[in-house]
């Protein structure tokens, strides 16, 4: 039954509001009933205030007696009470009245014995409960003379029937009126739990499709509260996963794609060569062919292995202070022999100050050499490559450009994706590489916390990076003895 968030928070936020409204309608109750009491006993007391002036002042003068006898027969009449005056004197004795409409009621109290009462002004309740039937409210005074002289005692009997009734009226009214509210609460509550449950099941069955591989269904959200942002949440972690499922499936098609060519061009050869379809004279030829597409499945092979140890996080950058503008030298110098069989012009930007960089040399050694590799490789015959450094305030920027058609608007924010280059129409036919060396060099440059971008125009592409500027480091001290 209370397996679910809504019948738990359901059964929770009724049963809160179940015993806050039952606290309230106790508490109302005893507020009332101790308000109420306390009128009553203010009110008694007042008049066994006066009763006492009237016995003290009138009623023990012969002549005023009657007058006093009147008085207080009209505020019995009044309370519908029931008062006995007990004198020390034996002279005077006792005197009690009560109202003649309840003489009935109050007859057996003549006969109650209150000498055990203890003295003193207090409220007694019950006193006379026992014998006259129902519940009474008794006010206890001593009887004295304005001097403070003590000549009696003052008994003024209450019946509480009445005030006993009225609150337990007033306590029902007040039990009923929780029970509406009980009743009202319900539906109120059951909206209530069920609009803020809803959204999270919502998500729930969402979150079950995702677990599915259905990254298509998103979270309906209204409103700007804290599960309305939560399902927006949901929703761009939605198109986030689509994406990478999709990378996913592309990056597998495309490596099966990649692996599958030059593995059946190789069984190929090598079968024909087997079965004599091609002579042994021409297996020269046809083994260099081979070991070609050997060499380049361990490129991509081994590209694939760099791509996975960056982004797993294995391949720990090691920073270093070098002078990048002979990095870059030395980087071209290895692209000579390719770069003389285009017939490509090099236009060198690089000063011939030394520029120092704080990173990763060989990490950037490698980003260079994808770089120029990947200009060359694109570059028409006859074309030009540049290659420049620029120091800035607190970076250096090393670009690399090359003539030829350029990257299409629409393809160039996904230069970096994997195996890009062989989804490309633009790719010259009959150029080797893996489509990973874009990949790998944003990868680690990421992990420099730099920038590498791509910009490209008609006959004209450009990637460029930044690197953090160091100074100068010491030169180191010579301990030898000359």
């Amino acid at each position: 039954m209370f397996k679910t968030v809504y019948s738990r928070m359901l059964t929770s936020v009724l049963a809160l509001v179940l015993g806050l409204l039952v606290v309230l309608g106790v508490a109302v109750s005893v507020s009332f009933r101790s308000l109420y009491k306390d009128e009553i006993e203010n009110r008694l007391m007042r008049e066994v205030e006066d009763i006492n002036s009237i016995a003290a002042n009138q009623y023990v003068d012969v002549d005023k007696r009657p007058a006093a006898q009147e008085a207080f027969r009209m505020i019995v009449r009044l309370y519908d009470a029931y008062l006995q005056i007990c004198f020390d004197s034996a002279e005077l004795g006792r005197y009690s009245v009560y109202s003649e409409p309840s003489g009935e009621r109050w007859a057996l109290a003549e006969e109650a014995d209150l000498t055990s009462v203890p003295d003193g002004a207090e409220f007694r309740y019950g006193l006379l409960s026992d014998t006259v039937g129902f519940y009474t409210l008794t006010v206890v005074r001593p009887l004295t003379t304005d001097s403070g002289e003590r000549i009696g005692r003052i008994f003024f009997h209450y019946d509480m029937t009445g005030v006993n009734s009225s609150i337990r009226s007033a306590l029902s009214s007040v039990a009923t009126f929780s029970a509406v509210a009980i009743l009202a609460a319900i539906p109120l509550v059951t909206i209530l739990v069920r609009g803020i449950t809803h959204p999270i099941s919502n998500i729930t069955e969402v979150v079950k499709e995702f677990t599915r591989g259905n990254f298509s269904r998103r979270v309906k959200t209204k409103g700007r509260d804290e599960l309305s942002n939560l399902g927006a949440s949901f929703n761009t972690m939605a198109d986030e996963l689509n994406t990478l499922e999709e990378a996913r499936r592309s990056f597998v098609a495309n490596v099966s794609h990649e692996l599958r060519s030059p593995l059946t061009s190789m069984r190929g050869f090598l079968e024909a060569m087997a079965d004599g379809t091609i002579p042994p004279e021409d297996h020269g030829e046809y083994i260099g062919i081979v070991l070609d597409e050997n060499r380049r499945m361990t490129v991509m092979v081994n590209d694939l292995l760099d791509l996975a140890r960056i982004e797993s996080g294995q391949y720990k950058i090691t920073m270093s202070v070098f002078d990048v503008g002979e990095l870059i030298r030395r980087t071209v110098l290895t692209f000579e022999a390719r770069i003389r069989a285009k017939g490509l012009s090099v236009g060198f930007s690089v000063p011939e100050d030394a520029v120092f960089v704080e990173a990763d040399e060989t990490r950037i050694t490698q980003v260079l050499h994808n770089l120029v590799d990947n200009a060359v490789k694109y570059t028409p015959e006859g074309g030009e490559l540049g290659v420049a450094c620029r120091a800035e305030r607190h970076t250096v920027r090393i670009s690399v450009t090359n003539s030829g058609p350029g990257i299409p608007k629409e393809d160039l924010p996904h230069v970096f994706d994997r195996f890009y280059k062989a989804e490309k129409a633009h790719t010259p036919s009959g150029s080797s590489g893996t489509g990973l060396g874009l990949s790998i060099a944003k990868l680690i440059i990421d992990q420099h916390e730099q920038e590498l971008t791509a910009d490209s125009t008609e006959g004209r592409t450009e990637f460029a990076f930044t690197l953090k500027r160091a100074a100068k480091p010491a030169a180191k001290k010579n301990s030898e003895r000359a």
